[in-house]
């Protein structure tokens, strides 16, 4: 039987909703940024609709733009994703765990060893989202006067995933005999030392935690720049990556596939999923009424503070609001991001106000707002016509954000044959259709037993 293609899909959660006014919706509980129950109902909503993975952004900081822009909004504090992921896969049993973890602001050992045991008590379905990081107020909290340079930080990422993945190979997969009768816990022929010295880091390893069941969490990339782009080609098994046409997004995920096999990879071993920013109504003009009664609740400072924040931290507020977006120089922070907002002020004709309404809701990914079948025409498009592998879903307010795309859009995907109706297995991997990574046994000594 012809397997045919599907979708995959993520549900990327951002506490109370991707709209950056979701915390002021009536519907929206406002402490939703820390209630358990909050994401345990996302949760096992999401698995229900057979979503292959949550998806938790993170940050090591509170991106100030002033304390009056910060005191305006609900993504000043939240749960530590890794920590809240390991709640919810006690809830779940398909679904993909997927956190956010700073290359610049951890080290190997702690991203491997945290993974590893999220991994294990999943059942296999962690995931790695790797990122360098943007802004300097993280960097602040690391004992830094600013950010690494974006090219340090893209060579010191390699290093990373390459250090992380080399510790995830500690342990073979049968290297745990647990035999009561012999006294013989693991074998320790298959136990293998990393001992890494690179230019970053220095590891010896082992790591005290074993294999999972789908061999080590799938690895997940978000950058978009030239960098990030080649870093995800080497590295990746998923990108979350963000375009606003679709002869952009065939551009991308042409030059990402081309470039893995330049890289020995499998094009197919790597799923793009863009972010989508979907308002769903069941009718055009409920959608829109939907999307508007949003936009009216931004407040103007929130709004600006959102804008100079994904242009790189750029201050905005000395110009007029009403005028054109400023010529600003290159970012050390968010480099493709900053390119895709100039460039759309520019194609667009935006004003500074008129750009922050524009991503208050999407931040610069794809924004979608009408009836279910006129989402799912533009997702299928996307989709067969080589612009992604699936979508990452940025519900703008949640719950109900996220229930309409449920009740509505994955219907008629289904409808169409573009979504599954059951999972294809029980790890991340199996549901996204990835190989399981065979254990690259290392040529160190294995660790000796005590005299």
């Amino acid at each position: 039987m012809i397997q045919h293609r599907q979708m995959k899909l993520g549900a990327f959660l951002m506490t109370d909703g991707h709209h950056v006014a979701a915390w002021r919706h009536p519907k929206v509980r406002p402490d939703a940024s820390v209630s358990l129950d909050h994401f345990l109902n996302l949760a096992k909503r999401a698995e229900a609709a057979k979503f292959d993975a949550l998806f938790l952004a993170d940050s090591n900081g509170v991106r100030e733009r002033g304390l009056q822009a910060l005191s305006h909004n609900s993504r000043a504090a939240s749960f530590e994703p890794l920590t809240l992921l390991s709640a919810l896969a006690t809830v779940t049993q398909r679904i993909g765990l997927v956190a956010t973890a700073s290359t610049s602001f951890n080290e190997p050992f702690h991203v491997a060893r945290k993974f590893a045991s999220l991994d294990l008590i999943s059942g296999g379905r962690a995931g790695w989202n790797v990122v360098t990081s943007s802004s300097d107020s993280e960097a602040l909290n690391f004992n830094l006067d600013k950010h690494y340079a974006h090219a340090d930080r893209y060579a010191r990422a390699r290093e990373f995933v390459a250090v992380t993945t080399g510790l995830w190979n500690t342990w073979e997969d049968d290297a745990f005999l647990r035999d009561q009768d012999s006294g013989l816990f693991f074998d320790p022929q298959k136990h293998h030392v990393l001992d890494h010295r690179g230019r970053y880091f220095k590891v010896r390893g082992p790591l005290n935690v074993p294999r999972s069941p789908q061999g080590h969490p799938v690895i997940v990339q978000a950058g978009s720049s030239a960098a990030g782009i080649d870093l995800a080609a080497e590295t990746a098994e998923a990108v979350f990556t963000a375009q606003q046409t679709l002869a952009d997004a065939q551009a991308f995920y042409a030059d990402l596939k081309g470039r893995a096999e330049t890289y020995g990879r499998d094009p197919d071993h790597i799923k793009i999923m863009p972010g989508v920013f979907p308002v769903v109504g069941r009718t055009e003009a409920e959608a829109q009424e939907k999307f508007e009664d949003l936009q009216s609740r931004i407040h103007p400072v929130v709004g600006l503070a959102l804008l100079s924040s994904t242009l790189g931290g750029f201050d905005l507020t000395g110009y007029p609001l009403d005028g054109p977006l400023p010529e600003l120089p290159e970012t050390n922070g968010p480099k493709s991001r900053q390119k895709l907002l100039i460039d759309l002020a520019r194609r667009e004709n935006l004003t500074i106000r008129k750009l922050y309404l524009k991503i208050a809701g999407a931040r610069g990914h794809w924004q979608l707002v009408g009836t279910a079948e006129q989402i799912a025409d533009r997702l299928e498009e996307r989709f067969r016509n080589d612009g992604a592998d699936g979508f990452n879903v940025m519900a703008p307010f949640l719950p109900d954000g996220l229930e309409d795309f449920i009740a509505l859009v994955i219907p008629e995907l289904r409808r169409r044959g573009l979504f599954r109706t059951e999972y294809e297995g029980r790890t991340l991997r199996e549901n996204l259709g990835l190989p399981f990574p065979a254990h690259r046994a290392r040529t160190a000594a294995p660790l000796q037993a005590a005299e």
